[in-house]
C-alpha cells in the first residue's frame, strides 16, 4: 500500500509542477523505481537493471518523457545500444509512445552513430563521405588479394587469424596516423616483421577501397575528436542527453568516446546489469559500470529489482547461483508472481537418455495443448547443438537454429547488395562477386588483364573494363552488357528510392530470371525480406534515403530475421539468447569444460570463472514459467570424463529439483576436476596452439624447449620465451 502511495504522490506532484499533458499511460504503467529513473532528467544517473525488471521500458519511456514533457528535440537525445535487434526494438516502443512522426534517428548502435559523425565529418581524415563500411566477407577478400601478392596459402584459419591480429593492431590508435593521411603519403612506413607487413598491406587496401571495417569505425571518430576540436565541440553541444543501454558489456575505449560526448551538458544515463556481463573475451569490462559512480561524481544510482518474467522458484535459482559471484553489486531479484515448478536437474548416464528425457518434456507439454515455439533449447557451446538435432529428427520435432545463417550471410542477399554497392562506389570487391552472377563469360584471363591494367594506372577493375572494354580479350562475353546495366541504374539511383531501384536492377541484370531457373524459391523469398526492410528503412528516415547512406547503415545492421511463423522449439547458444525469454528453457549439455568452458579453466583465473557463471545465469533467466537443465556422463572433447557442471550445484538444493542417479564414482571425479589445476613447471600446450598472454595478447606457440621449460611463442610485438611456470597465459580456441 506504501509503494502504491508513494507512486500516486510522485505523479502527482510531478503533473502538478509540469503541467503534464501526456498519455496518462506513459507514467501510470511504471513502478516507483522505473518512474524515479524515468523523470530523473539532469546529471549522472546510473540504473542496476535486474534481468526481467522492464530495464528497456524504463529507457523508452525516459526517452518518451524527455521529448513529450521536457520538450528536447529528438536531434538532441542520443540513445545507444549494443545491437541492431535492440535498437529496431526501443525504435518501435518510442514511435508507440510518441507517435510515428519523430524522428529516432539518434536511437542507434555505437558504429552506426559512429558512421553518422564520420558521414559529416570524415573528409577531414581524407576520406570520402562516400566511404564503404566493410563486412567480414570483404575483409577476406581483401586478405586473400594480400596473401597472393605474398605468395602465402590461402586458408579459413590463418584468415580468421589475421583479422583477429588486425584487431590487436588497430586497438593502437597509433594505426590512424598510418590511414587517415592523404592517399599518395600512404605506404611510407616498413614493416618490422611478415604479419605486419601483412596487416600494413591489408591498411593500403582499405584505403584504395575507402573502405572502414568495424574496428575502425570508433578508432575514426576518437581520432577525428582529437586531432579536430571543433568537430568534438559541435557534437558534444548537439547531444544534450545520452542514454547508453546494455552498459555492462561497454568496453573502455567506447566508454572514453561516450565520456566525450557528456562533457559540455553533462547529461548521462547508463542502465545494465552486470551479472548479465558475458562478453569479456571481445573487451567489454563491466568495471565501467560498477565504477561509473566514482568516475562520474556525482552520481545517482537506482535499482530495478522487480522481474515481471520468471516464477519466484526460477528466480531463487538464479539467485543461489549467482551470489556465489564475488565481483558484482549485491541484489536480489524479487516477483509478485504466482509460484511455479521447481526447476528440474536431470543427470543421465549418456546424451541418448539425455536427449530422449528432453523429447519427452516437449511432447508432454505439446500434449497439453502448449505449442513448440513455447521452448527453447540452450547450449553453451555450438558442438553441443549435435545430438540434440538428430534427436529432434528422430522424434519429429520441428526446430530452428536461432542464430545460425543470418540473413545477411545469405548468398543471394549478398549478391544483390553488392550490385547496389557496384551502382554506389564501383569498387573492386563488389565487382569481383557480381561481374559473373550470372555467367557472363567473364573468367581468369579476363580478370588478369583487367587486374594489370587496374594496378598500372592506379584505377577500379570496373574503369579498366569500361576503358578496356573493345579489346580482344573480352570479345563474346557479357561484359558491355554489364557495363550497361550497372551505368544505366546509377542514373536511376540519383532518383529512384532504394526499394525501387533494388527491383529495377533484379530484372535488368538478369538476377532474378538467374534465381527463377535455379528453382530455389527460399531464395526469392529472403530477396523479398530485403526488400521489406528497405522500405520500413525508407519509411523510418522520413526523406528521400540516399543509397550511400542506406548501404552504410545495412552494413552495420546483421540482426535482420526472417520472421518465423512456424511452430518450432528454438535451439540456440546462450549468448544469442541474451535479451530472449520463454516459456520453458532447457540448457542442455551442462557439464564441466563445457558450462564452463574448458578455455575458462585452462586461464584459472577467478573472472573468467565468474563470466561463466554469469552466462549460466543469463540461461537460467530467460525461463518464464519452466526450467530444466541436463546433462549426461560419457567421454567429452579432449577424451575428459563428463560431470555435472559445477554452476549446477551451485543452485541450492531448496531451489532445484534433481532427477537421475550419480555415482560415489563420478562424485570422485567430479571433485578432482573442479579442483584440478594447469600443471606448472609441464608443457601444457603444443606446437601450434594459439594462446593469450595477460601482457602480450594472443600468439602461436612456434617452439618449445623442454630443456630449459619455455615456449617460443609469436606475438605481435615478436617472439618471446615464455616459461612453462608463467600462470598467465591461456589457450584460444
Amino acid at each position: 500500500m506504501l509503494q502504491k502511495l508513494s507512486k500516486k504522490c510522485m505523479i502527482e506532484t510531478h503533473r502538478m509542477l509540469k503541467g503534464n499533458l501526456m498519455k496518462d499511460t506513459l507514467l501510470d504503467n511504471l513502478n516507483e523505481k522505473q518512474l524515479e529513473a524515468v523523470t530523473t532528467t539532469e546529471g549522472y544517473v546510473r540504473v542496476i537493471a535486474g534481468a526481467g525488471s522492464g530495464k528497456t521500458k524504463a529507457l523508452t519511456h525516459r526517452y518518451a518523457y524527455l521529448v513529450r514533457e521536457a520538450g528536447i528535440s529528438p536531434a538532441n537525445i542520443l540513445c545507444i545500444t549494443f545491437t541492431n535487434k535492440a535498437a529496431n526494438e526501443m525504435k518501435k516502443r518510442i514511435k508507440y509512445l510518441l507517435g510515428e512522426e519523430f524522428d529516432t534517428s539518434f536511437v542507434a548502435t555505437l558504429h552506426s552513430y559512429c558512421t553518422r559523425i564520420l558521414r559529416e565529418d570524415i573528409g577531414k581524415l581524407f576520406y570520402p563521405e562516400s566511404f564503404i563500411v566493410l563486412d567480414t566477407a570483404d575483409q577476406k577478400r581483401i586478405l586473400e588479394e594480400v596473401y597472393e601478392e605474398f605468395n602465402i596459402s590461402m586458408d579459413t584459419a590463418t584468415f580468421q587469424f589475421m583479422i583477429d591480429k588486425i584487431r590487436y593492431y588497430k586497438n593502437l590508435i597509433t594505426y590512424m596516423d598510418f590511414i587517415a593521411v592523404p592517399k599518395e603519403d600512404i605506404g611510407k612506413y616498413e614493416a618490422k616483421t611478415l604479419e605486419e607487413a601483412i596487416i600494413l598491406r591489408y591498411i593500403q587496401k582499405q584505403k584504395k577501397y575507402f573502405g572502414l571495417d568495424f574496428f575502425d569505425l570508433i578508432n575514426f571518430v576518437i581520432y577525428l575528436f582529437r586531432k579536430h576540436g571543433d568537430v568534438l565541440d559541435k557534437w558534444q553541444k548537439r547531444m544534450h542527453y545520452v542514454l547508453v543501454d546494455e552498459f555492462q558489456d561497454i568496453t573502455v575505449k567506447e566508454f572514453k568516446l561516450i565520456r566525450q560526448l557528456t562533457e559540455i551538458n553533462k547529461n548521462w544515463f547508463v542502465v545494465g546489469d552486470p551479472d548479465q556481463n558475458i562478453y569479456e573475451w571481445r573487451g567489454s569490462n563491466m568495471q565501467v559500470l560498477l565504477e561509473f559512480d566514482q568516475k562520474m561524481e556525482p552520481c545517482k544510482t537506482i535499482f530495478l529489482n522487480e522481474n515481471y518474467r520468471s516464477t519466484p522458484q526460477i528466480l531463487n535459482a538464479a539467485n543461489s547461483l549467482i551470489e556465489k559471484n564475488k565481483n558484482r553489486i549485491k541484489k536480489d531479484l524479487y516477483t509478485k508472481k504466482e509460484d511455479g515448478a521447481l526447476p528440474e536437474h536431470f543427470h543421465s548416464k549418456d546424451e541418448n537418455e539425455e536427449i530422449n528425457f528432453i523429447v519427452k518434456t516437449i511432447q508432454a507439454h505439446t500434449e497439453k495443448g502448449g505449442n513448440y515455439k513455447d521452448i527453447a533449447v540452450l547450449y553453451r557451446s555450438n558442438f553441443v547443438s549435435r545430438f540434440i538435432e538428430q534427436g529432434f529428427l528422430k522424434a519429429n520435432i520441428p526446430y530452428l537454429v536461432y542464430g545460425g545463417v543470418g540473413v545477411y550471410d545469405r548468398m543471394e542477399i549478398k549478391d544483390v547488395l553488392s550490385y547496389l554497392r557496384m551502382i554506389a562506389f564501383g569498387d573492386d570487391l563488389s565487382f569481383l562477386r557480381i561481374v559473373n552472377m550470372p555467367k557472363r563469360k567473364i573468367g581468369k584471363t579476363k580478370l588478369v588483364f583487367l587486374k594489370q591494367k587496374s594496378e598500372a594506372e592506379n584505377i577500379s577493375y570496373y574503369e579498366a573494363m569500361k576503358r578496356y572494354i573493345h579489346e580482344p580479350v573480352f570479345k563474346g562475353c557479357g561484359g558491355a552488357d554489364f557495363i550497361q546495366v550497372i551505368e544505366r541504374l546509377k542514373l536511376d539511383a540519383e532518383e529512384l528510392p532504394v526499394s525501387e531501384l533494388l527491383q529495377k536492377l533484379l530484372i535488368d541484370s538478369g538476377y532474378e530470371p538467374y534465381i527463377r531457373e535455379s528453382g530455389d524459391m527460399d531464395r526469392l523469398d529472403n530477396i523479398s525480406e530485403l526488400l521489406r526492410s528497405i522500405v520500413i528503412s525508407e519509411t523510418e528516415y522520413g526523406e528521400f534515403l540516399p543509397l550511400i547512406t542506406f548501404l552504410q547503415d545495412v552494413s552495420l545492421n546483421r540482426d535482420l530475421d526472417i520472421e518465423d511463423k512456424q511452430d518450432c522449439v528454438k535451439i540456440m547458444t546462450i549468448h544469442t539468447a541474451k535479451g530472449l525469454e520463454f516459456d520453458t528453457v532447457v540448457l542442455a549439455g551442462a557439464n564441466e569444460r563445457t558450462l564452463p568452458s574448458i578455455r575458462a579453466l585452462e586461464e584459472r583465473q577467478e573472472d573468467a570463472l565468474e563470466e561463466e557463471r554469469r552466462l549460466c545465469f543469463v540461461a537460467v533467466t530467460r525461463a518464464k514459467k519452466k526450467l530444466y537443465i541436463t546433462e549426461s556422463e560419457g567421454f567429452g572433447i579432449k577424451g575428459y570424463t563428463k560431470v555435472p557442471s559445477r554452476f549446477v550445484f551451485d543452485i541450492g538444493d531448496e531451489s532445484i529439483l534433481r532427477t537421475g542417479s550419480i555415482s560415489d564414482e563420478l562424485k570422485e571425479e567430479y571433485r578432482f576436476q573442479v579442483g584440478a589445476v594447469r600443471v606448472p613447471g609441464v608443457a601444457n600446450y603444443a606446437v601450434g596452439s594459439q594462446v593469450k598472454h595477460k601482457v602480450f595478447g594472443e600468439g602461436m606457440v612456434e617452439e618449445i624447449d623442454e630443456e630449459t621449460k619455455t615456449y617460443m611463442i609469436r606475438f605481435m610485438i615478436g617472439i618471446k620465451p615464455i616459461s612453462f611456470h608463467y600462470s598467465g597465459l591461456s589457450q584460444v580456441f
